[in-house]
């Protein structure tokens, strides 16, 4: 009998066969069961893209179509502009402060623009810069986001659990901050937003390395008890000087956690619809595998080693074997520690790869979730064991934003 592995084997490869690699394929009922996945997760509460995790006009507007999901989180204000015009979102956070004055005079000059997009601030300075670019006197409102340090710092501050994000880290501080934005004309607050990364984005259950991740978890609900109490304080302090449509906070690896928490009212999450390798590493949920890439086997040089054209789709982050992409069909395939996954070619060991030819395809998932679609101009959206539709990336509509 077929294992699930060998039927998704075939039933890509059936999909594809008019198809030469390398390409990108999501399969549509994984996606689709993953969105309805992380809407069951947040009790109630709405989600939000995370744009950067899909990088498809077509597959963020796929996601907004389902129960449970609404707005985006953008990762560049052109980004969000574009989203905007083309009328993919009526809601668009911005994950990130700007310095785009292009993009900041656009959005100004634009009431459309200013009345669907909210700019995010950790610091006056930033206030700053959109007044130098257009005064408040000769532009409309712009909607402002506070962006709150998630971090964990136990041992008075003397140790750092988290990614390095804004340096509004206390309740004290954001009220501060919320109060500098009331004050400024030409902003209007609206919401508050923090990202527990080292809940969220770290894998509690790391394959093969059981005492890394018993710390993990001891670590995530240390944070999480601290952040909980701080991040309701920090929303009570902002509220004092504003009347808030939005906290925001989480991703996909906490969304049931983040949306326990009663100071939050939306959820952000994106990766869980493609299910990256990094994904799998979580003992609460884990994404079906959704998004994938294949490559042609091109040479065998040696009758235990099969080699595919390409392969080295690496994702961000820290320099480990966690961010190379992941042989995965036919399973048993694993790279060659010595090479890894090359530019142009990599060479594959296993099992399996003494019964690959030339021509087969090696079916890859990437470590992380929209940084495939900086690869490929398209994704094949794949439903059963056919291709029933062809749509364009970020970059293959020509919007490479960073």
């Amino acid at each position: 009998m077929a294992t699930d592995s060998e039927n998704l084997r075939h039933r890509l490869d059936r999909a594809t066969a008019h198809l030469d690699p390398p390409y990108a394929v999501v399969d549509l009922t994984a996606f689709d069961a993953n969105a309805a996945a992380l809407a069951a997760r947040s009790g109630g509460k709405p989600l939000r893209i995370a744009s950067k995790s899909l990088r498809s006009r077509d597959l963020i507007t796929r996601a907004l179509a389902r129960p449970g999901w609404r707005g985006v989180m953008a990762f560049t204000l052109p980004e969000a502009i574009w989203l905007a015009r083309t009328g993919v979102a009526t809601d668009v956070l911005m994950a990130y402060p700007t310095v785009d004055r292009q993009a900041l005079a656009e959005l100004a000059a634009d009431p459309d623009l200013a009345a669907a997009i909210t700019l995010m601030v950790d610091d006056p300075k930033q206030l700053d810069f959109c007044d130098a670019v257009c005064p408040p006197g000769r532009r409309t409102e712009l909607r402002v986001c506070l962006d709150l340090d998630a971090s964990w710092r136990p041992l008075g501050g003397r140790v750092h659990i988290g990614v390095r994000r804004s340096p509004v880290h206390t309740a004290r501080a954001a009220g501060r901050l919320a109060a500098t934005v009331a004050a400024r004309p030409g902003f209007r607050l609206v919401g508050l937003m923090s990202y527990e990364a080292q809940i969220a984005g770290l894998g509690d259950a790391p394959p093969g390395q059981a005492v890394l991740g018993a710390a993990i978890r001891l670590a995530q609900r240390g944070s999480y008890r601290e952040l909980l109490a701080r991040r309701g304080a920090a929303a009570a302090a902002v509220r004092e000087h504003a009347d808030l449509e939005f906290v925001n906070g989480g991703g996909t690896g906490s969304v049931a956690a983040t949306s326990a928490d009663p100071a939050i009212t939306e959820v952000t999450a994106g990766s869980g619809l493609y299910g990256p390798t990094l994904f799998d590493g979580y003992r609460s949920w884990r994404p079906t595998p959704a998004a994938f890439f294949a490559c042609a086997v091109v040479r065998r040089p040696a009758p235990n080693l099969a080699t595919v054209l390409g392969g080295g789709w690496i994702a961000s982050g820290p320099a480990a074997d966690s961010r190379q992409p992941r042989p995965w069909l036919p399973a048993g395939l694993q790279l060659i520690g010595a090479e890894g996954a090359g530019e142009v070619q990599t060479p594959l060991s296993g099992a399996p790869a003494a019964t690959l030819c030339l021509g087969d395809r090696v079916w890859f998932r990437h470590a992380k979730s929209g940084e495939l679609c900086e690869r490929v101009n398209e994704l094949h959206l794949v439903a059963g064991d056919e291709v029933v539709a062809t749509v364009p990336t970020y970059r293959g509509e020509g919007r490479a934003f960073l």
